[in-house]
C-alpha cells in the first residue's frame, strides 16, 4: 500500500462506519417535520393502499434489523387482532402484526395497545410480506368514521378506483378529464374530513365518466355536481 499523504488520515472501516452513522444521526435530528404527506380522500388511500384492515391492536415492542444499532432504524411492532380484511384478500391470509418507525419525524404512528380501540388502517406490504402502516396512510379509530365511510369501504371505494380524484386548493378549479372528481373540502372548510370526505365516493358510471356518489338511496338522485361540494 502506499503512504498516505500528509494531512490525510486514513479511515478503518471501524471509523468510517462510525462516521457514517454520526452524520445519519445528525442528519435524522433535524428532520422533525420530515414526514410531509399530500392531501388524500378516503377513496384514494384505500385506492393506493396494498392491504386495508380493521382490528385491535393487543400489544406492542419495539424491533430493529439485526444487523443495525442505529435507533432510527428501529420500528415498532403492533400484534394486532384481526376483525375483517377488506383489501388486500390476494396477498395475505392473515395479519398477526403492522410495523411503524418509531419517530414521528419517519412518519411513525402511535396506537392504543390495550386491545380496546377498534382501528382502521391501511398500509403496504414489504418483500418479506411484513405489513407496513405510516401518518401518510388511512389510520383512523374505527368510531371515529361515518356510516357512510365505513360503507364505502366495504365496495363503493373500491369500485371508483379508476377514478381520479382531484384536490381543489384555490380558485379556480376544475377537472381535467371525464374520469375525475373533483375535491373541494380543503378550498371551502380547510379541512381533509369535510363533507365530500365523510359522506362520498367517487365512482364511475355507465358512459365512464365520474362522479361524486353519496352513500344511501336512491343512487339516481345521489350524484354530486361539481358545483355542490
Amino acid at each position: 500500500m502506499g503512504t498516505p499523504l500528509p494531512g490525510c488520515v486514513s479511515l478503518t472501516p471501524l471509523v468510517l462506519t462510525l462516521t457514517l452513522t454520526l452524520l445519519l444521526a445528525l442528519r435524522l435530528d433535524h428532520m422533525v417535520e420530515a414526514c410531509s404527506c399530500n392531501p388524500a380522500h378516503p377513496q384514494q388511500h384505500f385506492c393506493s393502499a396494498e392491504i386495508v384492515i380493521r382490528g385491535k391492536i393487543s400489544g406492542e415492542k419495539v424491533v430493529s434489523p439485526s444487523n443495525s444499532t442505529s435507533p432510527y432504524l428501529k420500528m415498532i411492532q403492533y400484534e394486532i387482532k384481526l376483525i375483517k380484511m377488506l383489501k388486500g384478500f390476494e396477498k395475505v391470509k392473515d395479519i398477526q402484526y403492522v410495523y411503524t418507525p418509531v419517530f414521528s419525524s419517519l412518519c411513525g404512528v402511535k396506537l392504543d395497545s390495550n386491545n380496546k380501540v377498534h382501528y382502521l388502517l391501511s398500509g403496504s406490504m414489504w418483500s418479506d410480506g411484513k405489513v407496513s402502516i405510516g401518518l401518510c396512510d388511512l389510520v383512523e379509530p374505527w368510531d371515529n368514521l361515518s356510516m357512510s365511510q365505513k360503507k364505502n369501504l366495504n365496495y363503493r371505494y373500491q369500485m371508483g378506483c379508476d377514478c381520479k380524484i382531484a384536490t381543489c386548493y384555490s380558485v379556480p378549479c376544475a377537472t381535467t378529464t371525464d374520469n375525475e372528481c373533483l375535491w373541494t373540502d380543503w378550498l371551502l372548510v380547510n379541512s381533509l374530513s369535510g363533507e365530500q370526505a365523510r359522506q362520498y365516493a367517487c365512482i364511475k358510471s355507465s358512459d365512464s365518466s365520474c362522479s361524486w356518489y353519496r352513500s344511501g338511496p336512491p343512487p339516481e338522485n345521489d350524484f354530486m355536481d361539481m358545483s355542490d361540494p
